[in-house]
């Protein structure tokens, strides 16, 4: 298909409900309800909405499913909830598009964006917030409330903004953050950090045109959070920050809590139970969340004009919070991070919590490269299939089965959107490729959007409509081949020129893409083939460039540079503003745009995996 052909079809595709493509060919979808479990054939009327019909039964218009629901619930109506409406606006405001030529993959992406909308319910007064969704009826701090919330913010913006600002609404008066939001109010039994709100908050401060009363009651909510935590969180004076049980960590089911409650001491979260001979643990995670949360409320406070002290103030308590994670919880024979018991043991599982502390930004780029060479692409630890799993494969204690909510081995689709944000932040975009490729295959054969995958095939497990696995699917064909607004200081759009690769059985996923954006008013659409991309500014054509290349520029479009995306050089021409300027970029490498000519900034080679 040429790129002429792929625009006309992402042109015409549009409908008055959305992302819906009117030659896309039938699928099923196997939708589990709470009642039952049937096979579903999705069909799209001419009308551009979206028919079904139980196996057997024939699909009636007049039972035509709303854009609010894939059938799930009997009792929906065509409309969906009253809320659909204005969230169906704001995803058409976004402009957010997605053709492919072929394969399943665009089907997916559209039932992602129609089962989201399952996931995002008016609670409480607060508006409508993001759920968990699936089995999980409520909002929670380390998952909901944070990464899935900071993907959302690229698609339904005011949705993640009532998420963040709903934790600092429902904050206890000691300054404790609730767990989780449900329909029947704030629930504080546990803490369950992962990611942290922090940088969850903050991206969306630097997206969003840096509101001052949104960074305003996050400041003062974390500010209160991180006090709670040290004066309830370090019963042993170390620094770290200590799990109590379990679920303070989401870990459900690992290995690493074994013989562990999965709640706090009569379910008190300032109460340890005093008989357990291994707790509280000095948990890494915890204590990586805290460190980066406190170096983001550094320029929090300095973005809202608190005295500069304030600042210094946060940035000292990280790296005494840096100190105790390294004295406490990392092995440097093993190079790992580790629960540290109540014994002095450590607690020598090795899971995901390794990814989680990467992701709250700690070590430097040597120290992570390190980690992808010993773990994350070790084909014998962390680098299974469909990375990455919950435990490390040559752990006796690995269990690969998904059909629970386990972290004791399969791959968690929490993991897979949580991983994007450690590999970016040290410029590993190449190797970052390698994680999303066999990934993007196993969604494009998605039908439930569950929590888990195997690690080895790919099939979906535990649970549906879940919502990291929606966002997931939605994140990572933005991150590939989509236009992907950055939360950073510039401003800046990534361009893609990648499209998703036949990694199971020759089976093609979108074998060529296009994509489209809204920013500030112009339209920004991107066409991918495997003999290069094009990018069009309302509609004209603004960049060509060759495949294997990744275009950031500013919102209005301005070329900054270009990155390396392929693990060899890309030799070619960049056409821009009437001109053809020869480029050969390596593997991650960074060259700036600079007077018309491309210059190297960054070469930082490629890391490959190891078995």
């Amino acid at each position: 298909m040429s790129i002429e052909v792929l625009k006309e079809r992402l042109r015409s595709g549009r409908t008055s409900s959305g992302n819906v493509w009117q030659d896309a060919p039938c699928g099923v979808v196997e939708t589990a309800c709470a009642d039952r479990q049937e096979i579903v054939e999705v069909s799209v009327e001419p009308s551009g909405v979206l028919g079904h019909s139980v196996a057997g039964v024939s699909a009636d218009p007049g039972n035509a499913v709303g854009p609010g629901e894939l059938g799930c619930s009997e009792a929906a109506s065509a409309a969906g909830k009253p809320s659909d409406a204005e969230v169906l606006a704001e995803w058409e405001r976004s402009g957010v598009r997605f053709a492919a030529s072929s394969g399943r993959l665009e089907q997916v992406h559209d039932a992602a964006r129609r089962r989201l909308l399952d996931c995002i319910v008016p609670t409480l007064d607060l508006g409508p917030i993001l759920q968990e969704g699936g089995v999980y009826r409520g909002c929670w701090l380390e998952s909901t409330g944070t990464i899935n919330s900071e993907l959302l913010a690229r698609f339904v913006p005011s949705v993640a903004a009532n998420t963040y600002l709903g934790f600092a609404k429902l904050q206890r008066e000691d300054g404790l953050l609730p767990y989780k939001i449900t329909e029947h109010g704030p629930v504080f039994r546990q803490i369950q950090l992962v990611t942290p709100l922090a940088r969850s908050a903050w991206g969306y401060y630097l997206l969003h045109g840096k509101p001052q009363a949104f960074l305003r009651s996050m400041y003062d909510a974390l500010a209160g959070f991180d006090r709670w935590l040290a004066e309830w969180r370090d019963t042993r004076g170390t620094g770290c920050v200590e799990a109590f049980c379990t679920f303070d960590t989401g870990h459900d089911g690992s290995p690493r809590f074994w013989h562990v409650p999965d709640t706090p001491h009569l379910g008190d979260p300032q109460r340890v139970d005093p008989h357990s001979p291994v707790l509280p643990f000095l948990a890494p995670d915890m204590t990586a969340h805290v460190y980066c949360q406190r170096l983001i409320l550094a320029k929090m406070a300095e973005a809202l004009g608190e005295p500069e002290e304030s600042a210094s103030a946060w940035r000292a308590k990280a790296e005494q919070t840096l100190d105790s994670l390294f004295r406490h919880c990392y092995d440097e024979e093993d190079a790992f991070f580790y629960d540290r018991d109540r014994q002095g043991e450590l607690v020598r599982v090795q899971s995901d919590v390794l990814l989680r502390v990467l992701a709250c930004e700690v070590g430097d780029r040597a120290f992570f490269d390190e980690a992808l060479r010993r773990y994350l692409l070790c084909t014998r630890k962390f680098f299974t299939k469909y990375p990455f799993p919950s435990i490390a494969m040559d752990d006796p204690r690995f269990n690969p089965n998904s059909n629970y909510n386990s972290w004791a081995g399969p791959t968690n689709f929490l993991s897979i959107i949580r991983t994007a944000h450690a590999f970016e932040h040290h410029h590993r975009y190449v190797e970052l490729t390698w994680v999303m490729q066999p990934l993007l295959s196993a969604m494009s054969r998605m039908t439930r959007f569950s929590q888990t995958l195997c690690p080895w095939t790919g099939e979906e497990g535990y649970t549906e409509a879940y919502s990291p696995a929606i966002l997931g699917v939605l994140d990572y064909v933005e991150r590939l081949c989509g236009i992907l607004p950055v939360a950073d200081e510039k401003g800046s759009l990534w361009f893609t020129g990648l499209v998703p690769y036949a990694m199971d059985h020759g089976t093609e996923v979108a074998e060529e893409t296009a994509y489209s954006r809204n920013v500030d008013g112009a339209v920004f659409e991107l066409f991918n083939t495997r003999e290069g991309s094009e990018i069009c500014r309302n509609g004209e054509t603004w960049v060509r460039f060759p495949y294997g290349l990744r275009v950031v520029t500013d919102r209005k479009g301005g070329l900054l540079g270009v990155i390396g995306m392929v693990s060899v050089p890309v030799t070619g021409t960049v056409s821009y503003e009437g001109r053809e300027i020869p480029v050969t970029v390596k593997g991650n490498e960074w060259l700036a745009f600079e007077n018309g000519i491309f210059v190297s900034k960054r070469d930082i080679g490629v890391v490959y995996p190891t078995y």
